[in-house]
């Protein structure tokens, strides 16, 4: 017949086999999403140096052009200026 002991055996086991699993497989989801954390940053930091040195190259280049062109340099900064403060202004 009916025996409840059995029963709340097969439960715990039941529920001890599922808490396992869950916790294996968390640690699998934690450890490949650190590892795709790892790749992404090491992404990130090839493409900021990349950047950086692509700016380093061009600082000469732009301090060229405002020295030849100083009230050129200096107008565009100020339109851009105003053009950011109405900008600020309406929201």
């Amino acid at each position: 017949m009916f025996n409840s002991s059995e029963l709340g055996d097969e439960l715990r086991a039941l529920k001890s086999e599922v808490s396992r699993l869950l916790d294996t497989s968390s640690d699998g989801l934690f450890d490949a999403a650190k590892a795709r954390a790892d790749a992404l940053a090491d992404q990130i930091k090839a493409a900021l140096s990349e950047l950086g040195e692509t700016l380093n190259g061009e600082e000469d280049h732009v301090e060229k052009l405002i020295a030849e062109r100083p009230i050129a340099t200096l107008a565009s900064a100020f339109a851009l200026g105003v053009v950011i403060g109405f900008m600020m202004r309406r929201h």
